[in-house]
């Protein structure tokens, strides 16, 4: 009889199961949730260094751009140009003398300079943003581009970019962005 006064019962061992659990279930989940939310604070801090580096380097090549005089590049007189009023691309003559464009092909950001001032020495597109990213909107709305007007000339650019393609669309970041940029050199009329 003494050993038996010395066993669990069924119910005993069930509830000293169920209370490990709980207690081991708790900090697990935290665990889990804070890799989730570790991924995601990587997915977009990728996505927003893509995104810094490629608005910093349009926005410095579009201040710097020059009035086309000659209308080697785009139309004479002008400082910037929608191609083929295609409004996801910008062409310009930049302060190196090269015709310049950016455009948005297959998700991506991409440019492509000139050796010369003129547009059909244009070369191929090479990307500006990461093959992970994905690149769903982009416009440049033109303001004050033409010659005959009296305005400073400025550019609006509209960005959507998706994060990582390779990740869980939950971990995915999205950012939207609109910014005007101002070319530096004022507009005089030649």
């Amino acid at each position: 009889m003494k050993n038996l006064e010395k066993a669990y019962t069924l119910i005993e061992v069930l509830v000293a199961i169920a209370i490990f659990t709980i207690v081991i279930a708790a900090p697990t989940g935290f665990l889990v949730g804070s890799i989730k939310g570790q991924q995601k604070a990587l997915s977009s801090q990728k996505l927003l260094d893509n995104v810094s580096y490629s608005l910093e380097y349009i926005s410095r090549a579009l201040r710097m751009a020059k009035k086309d005089i000659y209308g080697t590049c785009i139309s004479a007189g002008s400082n910037f140009e929608n191609p083929m009023h295609d409004t996801s691309k910008i062409r310009f003559l930049n302060y190196n003398n090269q015709c310049q464009e950016f455009s948005l092909s297959d998700g991506q950001l991409k440019q492509r300079k000139s050796t010369t001032n003129k547009e059909e020495d244009l070369g191929e597109f090479l990307p500006l943003t990461s093959d992970d990213l994905e690149i769903e909107l982009l416009k440049f709305k033109l303001f004050g581009q033409e010659q005959e007007d009296e305005y400073q000339p400025r550019a609006t650019l509209v960005l959507d970019i998706k994060g990582i393609k390779s990740q869980k669309p939950e971990l995915q970041s999205r950012i939207k962005i609109q910014t005007t940029i101002s070319q530096r050199n004022l507009d005089v009329r030649y």
